[in-house]
Order: structure tokens, then C-alpha cells, then sequence
């Protein structure tokens, strides 16, 4: 049966990479994602572009097990060589876009699904939402099932990572900043340039250093990563805006880091964009974590953000594939990593379902 599932698995996958799926615009996926269902003789539903299905002797009485990654992709980069809507199987490896990131996770879990759908007497119950619009934070993906899905008690979510255990993942809290000074024709002297007042504002951000550290996340990284002044080359700027990528790690919530920064940055304003996408983390000590260990994988504090944050449920990101290879030119994952993760994905939930 997993050699049959595998091999559907792959197939799937290569059908995703030939149909486009920019975030808001999965419905073709998605309809791809209900032929599988239906292949499978599995009942589902469709919300949106998101597709769900539940166990078939789902009982209310026991915990429910959310099994989670997404279908939408970003846009190719032009760094591409080869058709990144071609899935091309070459030495190994299954090219495309959004095969990396995250169609091999989506394709393994839902084999992993289907493995256990019909199976009697686990101890939780089991949830699969194959999600739109993460790549954009959407409202329309994960986060707006929450409410239509059963009560998720834990989670594991389909993002490359090796197949290792990502116990955490930092949040992300984007700023838009202003640094203000007087404006003036070049020609004349002007003690308040917003460009000259920037430089120690940039020195700020780049030298502080948030007081909390997290043994799994490590520090709160905060970095400038937009700058925009000026119209014309005669006349100094009003103000200077910047924009700034916080990711936070565990050890604070969104709206504590928020109320830091409005507060110590030397910036006339401090406007978050958002403050929904929190750090997430699973206990060390959960069943799905201590039977990971066992099995041989290691466990780690995720820097990349994921659906993870939109649950405020224990979470865990876990997958076939590497993230050092998500929205690269000629993104590609390993065929055997579609099977080593279907493999491991079932070995995990059978010692744990």
C-alpha cells in the first residue's frame, strides 16, 4: 500500500507543478487535489481553495490531529533555467516550481492520510487540510479554516525540513518606520537632513539586541530591509520611510515586541503591519517529538516562517525536502525524499495514532 501511495503521491506532485498556483489563485490545484481524494474513494470538502478531509471513524471524544501544508506557490524568480512549470525528472531529482516548497510535504502527507483514513481505534482522530494562500499570509487559507475544521488539539506541518524535527518557529512582525527632518533646496544649509538623520537610526537597529534569548530560536533577529527618500535630486526629503523584518523568537509575543519598539526606536513612527503571525513551538516532551528522537531525527528552532503561526495549537513543521531550496531558481526535491518522508510520516504516527 505505501509503494501504491508513494507512486500516486509522485504523480500528484508532478500534476501541481504543471498547474499554476500563485497565492489567490489555487482553484486549478485544488481541483487536482479533489481528483486525488476522489481517486481514493476518501470523502472531502472544499472551502474555498483549501480541500479537507477527516478520518473515517473520527470520534469527538478523542484528541483530533491536524496534518497541514499548502498548495499555492510565490512567483518563479528569473534566475530560472528550466520551465518552472515543467516537471522534469532528471538524475534523481523532480524539478519545478513549488515542488520543493511545499508540493513534496502536501503529496506526502496526503498519502500518509490515506494510509490511516479507514484504520479503527487510533488515539486521535486526523484532519487534513491541504491550505491556500500561505505564501501570502492570506485570509483565505489555513487561518479562515480554523472555525470550520474540528477543534485541532496538535499539528503537524508540511514544510521542507529534511524530515528533522522543527520544535519552534519565530514569528514575524513587519514595521514600517519614518524617520522625519526639514525639508529644503539642496543649495541651502540644513542641520535637519532626514537621509543624515537616518544614519544613527540605521546604527540603531543595527546594533540592538532584544534582552531575551530562546535555547531553540536563539535571539530575536530584526533587520531593515527597505529604504525609500527622495524624489528629485534639488530637494531634501520630508522624511526618510523604512520597513523592517522583526522575527521573533518565543520568548515574546508580537504585541510585546511592538510595544519595545514604539517605545526605545529612534524613529518618529513605528506602525506594525500585523501582529497575528506569533512564534510557534511544540513541548518537548510531546508524544510526536519523543517518538521522532526515536526514530533518529534530530530537532531544531525553525528561522523561516510557515502556517504555524496562525495556530494556537502545539505545532510541529516537519517534511520532505530542504528550505535552503524554497523560492530558488530550479527548485527541485530528491524523489527519494518523497519516500523517505511518506515512510517516516507513517512510522511516526504509528507509534503515536
Amino acid at each position: 500500500m505505501i509503494e501504491r501511495l508513494t507512486t500516486e503521491a509522485i504523480q500528484l506532485l508532478k500534476t501541481l507543478i504543471e498547474t499554476p498556483s500563485f497565492s489567490s489563485e489555487e482553484d486549478q490545484t485544488a481541483m487536482h487535489i479533489e481528483q486525488w481524494f476522489q481517486n481514493e474513494n476518501i470523502p472531502y470538502k472544499r472551502t474555498n481553495n483549501n480541500v479537507w478531509s477527516i478520518n473515517t471513524h473520527f470520534d469527538e471524544s478523542k484528541p483530533t490531529l491536524l496534518l497541514n501544508s499548502h498548495h499555492d506557490t510565490v512567483k518563479p524568480n528569473n534566475g530560472y533555467t528550466k520551465d518552472p512549470f515543467k516537471a522534469i525528472a532528471d538524475d534523481g531529482k523532480l524539478y519545478g516550481l513549488g515542488s520543493n516548497d511545499a508540493g513534496g510535504c502536501l503529496v506526502s502527507l496526503l498519502a500518509t492520510f490515506a494510509y490511516f483514513h479507514n484504520k479503527k481505534d487510533l488515539n486521535y482522530n486526523l484532519v487534513i487540510v491541504a491550505s491556500a494562500e500561505e505564501e501570502s499570509s492570506g485570509d483565505k487559507g489555513l487561518n479562515s479554516m480554523l472555525s470550520i475544521i474540528p477543534k485541532v488539539d496538535v499539528a503537524i506541518v508540511g514544510e521542507p525540513t529534511l524530515m528533522n524535527l522543527a520544535v519552534a518557529e519565530k514569528g514575524l512582525v513587519v514595521f514600517d518606520a519614518v524617520v522625519k527632518g526639514t525639508p529644503s533646496h539642496a543649495a541651502h544649509p540644513n542641520d535637519n537632513n532626514a537621509i543624515y538623520n537616518t544614519i544613527s537610526v540605521l546604527e540603531w537597529f543595527k546594533n540592538y539586541r532584544f534582552e531575551k534569548s530562546s535555547e531553540v530560536l536563539g535571539e530575536v533577529k530584526m533587520t531593515v530591509t527597505q529604504i525609500n527618500a527622495g524624489k528629485q535630486h534639488n530637494a531634501v526629503p520630508a522624511d526618510v520611510k523604512l520597513v523592517l523584518d522583526v522575527r521573533v523568537n518565543d520568548k515574546y509575543s508580537n504585541q510585546e515586541i511592538v510595544e519595545i519598539l514604539k517605545k526605545e526606536a529612534p524613529c518618529d513612527s513605528m506602525i506594525p503591519r500585523s501582529t497575528k503571525l506569533n512564534s510557534s513551538s511544540i513541548p518537548i516532551d510531546h508524544p510526536l517529538v519523543i517518538v521522532g528522537v526515536e526514530i533518529g531525527r534530530s530537532t531544531y528552532g525553525s528561522p523561516t516562517l510557515s502556517d504555524q503561526a496562525v495556530l494556537s495549537c502545539p505545532s510541529l513543521k516537519l517534511g520532505p525536502g530542504d528550505s535552503t531550496r524554497s523560492h530558488s531558481a530550479d527548485e527541485f526535491i530528491y524523489l527519494n525524499e518523497i519516500e523517505e518522508g511518506i515512510k517516516i510520516y507513517i512510522e511516526l504516527l504509528e507509534r503515536v495514532l
